[in-house]
């Protein structure tokens, strides 16, 4: 089977549509969905066709307003706000434990959040807080409902997990030893969302390494 090409000016909507039948009574869930950000653009999209949309982020006000907005669009797909702090590990395990809960089976994770590009700081299980939100929280969230997204496997259709990347991963190395606490003096914020992203694009070719 071949498939479209797409580049830096392809659409949400232009990508779905293409897909459209591997979309259709689908279940996706989608990380950071904040208004007029990629991951409201995805999901916009994504709930033209989808049997079930679950957005995420961590202030529940700003969720449903994304909420609000989707469904002005009047998706086929059900709208399901999941509130999630990626930034705190404890509340990424209560997350992941309700979406587990859900009778609804899961055949695709997007990773689309990430936390704003920022001074040094960590986050409450003590991490540097880019490196904790933008990749620590999201690994943890998606090995804890992997199962669950994994059980959706059949003869005609292979489950997926995204981890939406940046060019930016190309730009830092991973320094495995301070990657938990950089040290604050050659602190660097852009070059710290640089090395989760990497961590990203790395998770995700061994998970697509592991599951062939």
């Amino acid at each position: 089977m071949s498939y479209p090409t797409f580049n830096a000016e392809t659409t949400a909507e232009e990508v779905a549509t293409a897909f459209t039948d591997q979309i259709k009574g689908k279940n996706v869930l989608i990380t950071g969905t904040s208004l007029n950000g990629i991951g409201f653009e995805t999901a916009r999209a994504i709930a033209k066709y989808a049997h079930l949309v679950i957005i995420t982020g961590y202030n529940k006000e700003r969720l449903q307003l994304t909420q609000t907005e989707l469904a002005k669009d009047g998706p086929s797909a059900e709208i399901r706000p999941l509130v999630v702090d990626l930034s705190s590990l404890g509340d990424v395990r209560r997350a992941a434990a309700e979406v587990n809960a859900y009778a609804e089976p899961i055949h695709v994770l997007i990773n689309n959040a990430a936390a704003a590009v920022g001074r040094y700081k960590f986050t409450v299980d003590g991490f540097e807080s880019q490196m904790g939100t933008d990749h620590l929280g999201p690994f943890l969230f998606t090995a804890l409902i992997a199962p669950k997204i994994v059980a959706t496997h059949t003869a005609a259709f292979t489950p997926r997990v995204v981890f939406v990347s940046s060019a930016a991963h190309a730009y830092q190395a991973l320094d495995l030893e301070n990657l938990a606490k950089p040290d604050q003096e050659s602190y660097i914020p852009m070059n710290a969302y640089a090395k989760a992203k990497a961590a990203n694009v790395l998770t995700a070719a061994e998970i697509s390494r592991r599951s062939k």
